[in-house]
């Protein structure tokens, strides 16, 4: 949408309870999530935001518990609201005795929109079936933003006045992650991030070309640097033995510090990159808030709504760019050359 248009907001609140609807969050989904997160309690300071992952689980109760909190005043998980549509056909009232100024619908599957719609509530919003189940809509003509995030944030805009002064950063690091990160990674080098993995195996762009990456960059007087997590473990002595020369920080570690880890770490080395590649993926998107220049391969998913929040970004889409469903089809050469192009244009936030 349009900042500062007259049309907006469509209707004033100042709710003093607001519920948010989710499926669940994973690691890349939370990422981009706390942005919208965060917009809600810029807009509505004194409101208590519940946040509610109605089907699974959600990262903001584990991994970024603590970041989290700093908008988020409560989360449930694995509520049981709207994993089975036989619940339509029930009197059941969800989140019985409870009631909330404004519920945000997240999702736009018209079953789960039309379950969560029971939540009491004065003000219902959501975009399923172009927002015909929402108590506020969008002026005529006017057009949500493609980004999943952008566009939830746009919500907020039929409600609010969008603020005038930009957001602070949603991830801020203490020193003590810096102060390891420049250990880990330290001056002199030029250091090529590359995260292999993905939750979804359909994500995950060959694993011999993600080292016939790192051989170039090693070719090229640069430092690869692999982030590994638990879940590649498998990968570590392969990529040791086929690149020597790279890092692997956290299976390298002799410090004392191992509370310090996760994503947060990566975060933190993030910023001590020229440039990293990653698949979609959540390490893509830690790598994105940390500050590196991502170069991000996409398959399945539409990388105009899913992108990572990276300060310099670009997307080697299979189907957009190389007419094929296969990410296998990413040639190499388009990598090295995006790589090649952020490095040339970009610094690292630190160094």
């Amino acid at each position: 949408m349009v900042p500062n248009d007259p049309l907006l907001p469509v209707r004033s609140l100042r709710p003093r309870s607001v519920l948010v609807y989710s499926c669940e969050e994973v690691i890349g989904d939370g990422i981009l999530k706390l942005r919208f997160a965060q917009e809600i309690k810029r807009r509505f300071p004194d409101a208590h935001l519940t946040w509610l992952a109605g089907t699974g689980r959600t990262v903001y109760a584990s991994l970024f518990k603590a970041v989290a909190q700093r908008y988020i005043d409560e989360v449930i998980e694995e509520a049981g609201i709207g994993d089975k549509t036989h619940q339509l056909a029930t009197l059941w009232t969800p989140l019985k005795g409870r009631r909330f100024d404004l519920v945000v619908d997240t999702q736009r599957l018209v079953a789960r929109t039309l379950i969560c719609k029971r939540i009491k509530h004065d003000v219902f919003l959501s975009g399923a079936a172009d927002f015909r189940f929402s108590d506020v809509r969008p002026p005529k003509g006017m057009r949500m933003s493609a980004s999943f995030v952008d566009g939830l944030i746009d919500f907020l805009d039929l409600v609010s006045v969008r603020p005038s002064i930009a957001a602070d950063p949603v991830f801020s690091l203490d020193e003590e992650w810096h102060r390891l990160a420049a250990r880990m990674l330290p001056s002199g080098a030029t250091y090529v991030g590359i995260a292999p993995g993905a939750g979804d195996p359909r994500k995950v762009w060959p694993l011999d070309r993600f080292i016939e990456i790192a051989e170039c960059q090693v070719a090229k007087n640069r430092t690869p640097v692999f982030l590994l997590g638990p879940d590649e473990k498998d990968l570590v002595p392969v990529v040791r033995a086929r690149v020597p020369q790279a890092v692997l920080p956290e299976w390298d570690r002799t410090d004392a510090e191992r509370h310090l880890k996760g994503p947060l770490l990566v975060m933190a080395l993030a910023g001590r990159m020229n440039a990293a590649l990653a698949n979609d993926s959540g390490v893509g998107h830690m790598l994105a808030v940390g500050g590196a220049p991502l170069v991000s391969l996409f398959t399945h998913h539409d990388p105009v709504k899913y992108r990572a929040d990276a300060r310099a970004l670009h997307v080697l889409h299979s189907q957009r760019d190389f007419g094929s469903d296969d990410g296998n089809d990413i040639p190499s050469s388009a990598v090295l050359d995006a790589i090649d192009g952020m490095i040339a244009a970009e610094r690292p936030l630190r160094s």
